[in-house]
């Protein structure tokens, strides 16, 4: 057996220990066969969602939920996870809300499952405020993590205990590092935008559409700087278990770095409205930081084949049709 499949193995043991722990009426509201359309039903913004949101779990069904994401996540992407969720009650106090208001809440994150968890293509969801991640497997073919949504808000903490906490500090500071490395030629035609637009762009799209890359490619770029801005996504996908960043690097390459397109919006500066994107064959990655004074960053990390397992799972679909 190797890494790969191991890790499919160990993420679907965590997923039916995490069902196990649920009573019927919680299991109900967390399953949906992996055709239905809720899989596609992710947001970042507070709103009304479906599934078991941490709040109505037990002590015993919230550590089996906190397994399935360590299933998943890289230790630092577990815990960055986590930080965003406990995040809720800094912006709860920044925002004057009662502790009873559950529109920041720590705890208003839903676990969806889809599809048989025990058998054939299956995958799962943790869905809420500035997180957002989904997963899709089958019996056969790797995990896919995408989309893969981190925010924070604040982006810097202004005040009390957790003053100066930047969660996302390297999605920022990395960005703006390769920006700032580029000659004066280069970074003019990286900057696609004189103003950052207010969001990411592709929103919560089921299908990303976006267009041809824009900005200044890999090819125009010295080998350091290219040597960064594989830095800049490696960052990205080591939110993941090694196995599954390896994986997202792998695509990349075979898709060709030379392919990759690094664009710029907005202020160069700090506490200055930004975006920027990379884009290649597979891989869309965006960044904003526009909302709250530019003090509220938004970042996705979306695959262009292989969102929400599609390619997997036609392929799944396929070949089982194939061999009857």
């Amino acid at each position: 057996m190797n890494l790969n499949n191991l890790r499919r193995k160990l993420m679907r043991n965590a997923a039916i220990a995490f069902l196990s722990e649920l009573d019927k009426k919680a299991a109900q509201k967390a399953k949906y066969p992996i055709v239905d359309g809720e899989r596609y039903n992710w947001n970042y913004v507070p709103c009304e969602r479906n599934g078991v949101a941490i709040r109505e779990m037990s002590g015993l069904q919230k550590g089996a939920a906190h397994v399935l994401m360590k299933s998943a996540l890289s230790r630092s992407g577990y815990t960055k996870a986590a930080e965003i969720m406990k995040l809720e009650t800094v912006l709860k106090a920044v925002e004057g809300r009662e502790d009873s208001d559950e529109y920041r809440d720590p705890e208003g994150y839903f676990f969806t499952l889809f599809g048989n968890v025990e058998s054939g293509p299956w995958g799962w969801r943790v869905d809420g405020h500035h997180l957002s991640l989904t997963f899709t497997s089958t019996s056969e073919t790797l995990v896919s993590t995408t989309p893969s949504f981190w925010g924070s808000n604040p982006a810097e903490v202004p005040s009390g205990p957790h003053k100066g906490l930047r969660l996302l500090h390297k999605e920022e500071d990395l960005g703006r590092r390769l920006l700032l490395d580029l000659d004066v030629s280069q970074r003019k035609r990286a900057i696609i935008l004189e103003d950052a637009p207010s969001d990411i762009i592709t929103k919560t799209e089921k299908k990303v559409r976006i267009g041809d890359p824009v900005g200044l490619c890999s090819t125009e770029m010295s080998d350091e700087q290219t040597v960064q801005l594989v830095g800049l996504v490696s960052h990205f996908a080591a939110n993941f278990k090694q196995e599954l960043a390896d994986y997202h690097i792998e695509r990349v390459e075979q898709a060709g770095i030379e392919n990759l397109h690094f664009a710029w919006a907005g202020s160069e500066e700090r506490r200055q409205q930004h975006y920027y994107r990379i884009h290649g064959p597979t891989l869309l990655i965006e960044y904003d930081n526009t909302q709250n004074d530019a003090n509220h960053i938004h970042t996705v990390m979306r695959d262009l084949e292989e969102d929400f397992g599609e390619d997997l799972l036609k392929r799944h679909y396929d070949e089982s049709n194939h061999y009857g």
